[in-house]
């Protein structure tokens, strides 16, 4: 199994929280690699809310690439950070050349661009970018979005954080998520390692996903552009989470009746039983096959957990006004808020979304036999 654990507080906090917290839980994961998405971004990027920021792995011949292409697209660097790490690194993680967390400005001919288009153009400059780094294995490209950082790499979790000095003051966010990963179902890849993300959306898992196949062509076959790469059977949880929001326009209550819909007998009894019966029928394929626990972040940076209905992967949420925590186990929200109500702990069931939002007062609970809000 892997370990999971997400953050999200009023002060911006060191990703050093969250990587503590996963070595706590160390027993729980192989220590085969760490994955960070860092969001709402404090110190250099506090002013660049705007500006994409590109995060990946670059050989020096693929950083001239970089160079190339971005400045043939009409991008400019406004601020970068590149982080130099010793020739020799720890025991189990590769030699890098350059890790790289660069904020451009955009080019000229994107101006009075709709936020949808823009949107549109920043995921198809990454899926570029990831599929030149393919060809010649000299560029890993994990986001370009604004006001999001993410870093992955192969090793255990606290060996890569000190290699790569997480620590540094430019590095601090509000909102963090991080997974020791265990390598079980592919080839090792850093695109197999969690968090995953697209437009906004992020999600990890603990868990295998059994029903991969048949939500991967689905997925695929929305003609979406974005909804490619599946390193991962964990991917579609991400892609299924953005494609519940923007192609179907539910809000994150929705997303466990299309992942894990009530039985039929439930669905009678239910409010909106009609629209759930439809909404079933029509998501079918999307239907997972756990056990799985997954936490997310939306564009809002609101942060949920959910489950499937085996409930055989642990998750618990805690924590206080201004700052709350979602953890695989409860050893890792005590190291990284031990002084919180422990009383008050949720530990979510398979009809539950935990949610905190933006605002990081309470944790919100809403269950699938709720009324749903549908869209107009």
């Amino acid at each position: 199994m892997c370990r999971l654990f997400a953050i999200t507080s009023k002060e911006p906090l060191s990703p050093m929280v969250a990587v503590e917290a996963l070595n706590v839980m160390r027993e729980g994961h192989d220590g085969s690699g760490v994955g960070l998405f860092l969001r709402d971004l404090s110190g250099p990027f506090e002013d660049l809310k705007d500006a994409p920021i590109l995060s990946g792995i670059f050989s020096e011949e693929g950083l001239k690439r970089l160079d190339t292409f971005m400045m043939d697209v009409g991008f400019m660097t406004k601020y970068k950070i590149s982080i130099k790490v010793p020739k020799t690194p720890p025991p189990g993680v590769p030699r890098r050349d350059i890790y790289l967390i660069r904020a451009y400005e955009y080019p000229e001919e994107w101006e009075g661009l709709s936020r949808e288009d823009l949107h549109f153009r920043l995921m198809t400059t990454r899926l570029q970018l990831r599929s030149m780094g393919e060809q010649k294995e000299d560029m890993i490209v994990f986001s370009f979005w604004p006001d999001v950082i993410m870093l992955k790499e192969i090793g255990d979790p606290m060996a890569v954080a000190r290699h790569l000095q997480l620590d540094r003051k430019e590095l601090r966010a509000r909102v963090l998520m991080a997974q020791g990963r265990q390598n079980t179902n592919y080839a090792i890849n850093l695109y197999a390692c969690h968090p995953f993300f697209i437009q906004g959306f992020a999600s990890m898992t603990n868990g295998e996903n059994t029903a991969f196949i048949p939500i991967r062509t689905f997925l695929e076959s929305r003609g979406f552009p974005g909804y490619i790469g599946y390193n991962s059977d964990s991917e579609v949880f991400t892609h299924i989470l953005h494609y519940t929001t923007t192609r179907l326009g539910f809000g994150i209550e929705a997303y466990k009746h299309i992942i894990t819909p009530l039985q039929d007998g439930d669905i009678e009894k239910h409010p909106n039983a009609e629209f759930l019966r439809r909404l079933k029928q029509t998501c079918r394929p999307l239907i997972i096959d756990g056990p799985n626990c997954v936490i997310g972040c939306l564009p809002d940076g609101s942060l949920f957990m959910v489950q499937d209905r085996k409930k055989l992967r642990p998750g618990v949420v805690g924590g206080k006004p201004g700052m709350f925590a979602f953890s695989s186990e409860i050893c890792g929200l005590d190291a990284a808020i031990p002084l919180r109500d422990k009383s008050r702990d949720l530990q979510p069931m398979y009809l539950d979304t935990a949610v905190v939002g933006p605002d990081r007062q309470e944790v919100r609970l809403c269950s699938q036999k709720d009324p749903l809000a549908l869209p107009r």
